[in-house]
């Protein structure tokens, strides 16, 4: 009789978050095609799509009222309000693929990242940063999809965001997407090349960004 193969080593749970408009989406799709192998984590949503999203691939779009009944059974890994609506990670799905052995991308916001590192503390968790506030906000504005008064909350929101950059494990600038793309997938594969957050190159890059 064969012997049983062996269960796989339990995979790894990589954790990106940023303020809105940093381009955290664009660069995990990038870390994707660089990185086979990786498993995205499609959040919930309690939003509507956008014109360039597709249910089950970006996001699972859902009813307030099935988000809470989700949250009444404990269901989300992390959840958090953002902008009026409800964002979650499913908690049975993420833990399926890291029992498979699987390596796992959440995309999530630092109040998200805060909840996995509680219930998952061997998560690695990146922040990602825009090189400038100035350019964050032409970010935002070229989006063209917000009126006025929603970019200004959104820049708001954004810069109570990024003090909390702290908390992570690396902070990663996007100042140029390919490059950083490069830079996330080193740190992914365990090759972070000075991006840890108490490191005093990040450090001093972070006091210029924002001020302090």
């Amino acid at each position: 009789m064969s012997a049983r193969p062996k269960n796989p080593r339990r995979g790894r749970l990589i954790v990106v978050a940023a303020p809105s408009g940093a381009g955290k989406t664009t660069l995990v799709h990038a870390l994707l095609e660089r990185v086979p192998g990786l498993e995205f984590s499609v959040s919930y949503t309690t939003r509507a799509p956008r014109e360039t999203e597709r249910p089950g691939v970006d996001y699972f779009f859902v009813a307030e009222a099935e988000f809470r009944r989700m949250i009444e059974a404990d269901a989300f890994l992390e959840y958090a309000r953002v902008f009026d609506h409800w964002y979650g990670t499913g908690r049975e799905h993420v833990d399926a693929l890291l029992v498979a052995g699987r390596t796992v991308i959440l995309e999530i916001d630092w109040q998200g990242a805060r909840q996995v590192r509680a219930r998952a503390p061997e998560a690695v968790s990146v922040f990602v940063m825009p090189p400038s506030v100035a350019e964050l906000e032409r970010r935002l504005r070229g989006r063209k999809t917000d009126s006025e008064a929603t970019i200004r909350r959104r820049l708001d929101d954004a810069l109570g965001d990024m003090s909390h950059w702290r908390e992570f494990d690396y902070v990663l600038i996007n100042e140029d997407v390919a490059a950083a793309a490069d830079e996330l997938a080193a740190i992914v594969l365990g090759k972070n090349g000075g991006h840890e957050t108490r490191s005093a190159p990040v450090q001093a890059r972070m006091a210029a960004i924002l001020g302090a």
